[in-house]
C-alpha cells in the first residue's frame, strides 16, 4: 500500500494504515524529520490510546494503554549502542508479547527482529507530502 498525504491528513492515514490489517511489529524507517513520531502517535490514538505520547529517545521505549486495555510499545533505537542492550532490556519479551510494537531506527537491531513484521517506509516531497509505503 502507498499513499501521499499532507500532515493534516495523518488521522485519515493511520486509519488507513490499520485496516489494512498490518503485523503488530511495525517497523518505522526514513530520515529524522520525516513523521515516523507523528504516525506512530497518530497510530496510537487510532488504536484507543487517550494518554499524551512522545518519542521514546531517552528511554528507549513508551507503553501506552489503549482503551480496550491492550498495549502499545513505542520503541526508539537511536541512542543503542549495540544489539546487546535492547537484549538487556528484554526486547525480545516486548516483540513476542502479541501486543502492538512500533519501531523506530529498527536497523539498530537487525538481528533480533521476528520473523512476522510490517514496515512503513517514510519519506518527504519537495512540496512537503509524506509517502508512506506499507509493506
Amino acid at each position: 500500500m502507498e499513499i501521499i498525504y499532507s500532515l493534516d491528513e495523518i488521522k485519515q492515514v493511520a486509519k488507513k494504515v490499520l485496516a489494512e490489517k498490518p503485523n503488530k511489529v511495525i517497523l518505522f524507517h526514513g530520515v529524522m524529520g520525516v513523521g515516523k513520531t507523528t504516525l506512530i502517535k497518530a497510530l496510537a490514538k487510532e488504536l484507543g490510546v487517550t494518554d499524551a505520547t512522545s518519542s521514546p529517545t531517552f528511554s528507549l521505549v513508551n507503553e501506552y494503554k489503549a482503551d480496550d486495555n491492550q498495549l502499545v510499545y513505542h520503541f526508539d533505537m537511536y541512542r543503542l549502542k549495540s544489539e546487546i542492550e535492547a537484549l538487556d532490556m528484554g526486547i525480545d519479551d516486548y516483540f513476542y508479547s502479541g501486543n502492538w510494537c512500533f519501531i523506530e531506527w529498527a536497523e539498530k537491531i537487525p538481528n533480533l527482529l521476528p520473523d512476522e513484521i510490517s514496515t512503513i517506509n517514510l519519506s518527504q516531497s519537495i512540496d512537503g507530502k509524506r509517502n508512506l509505503r506499507l509493506t
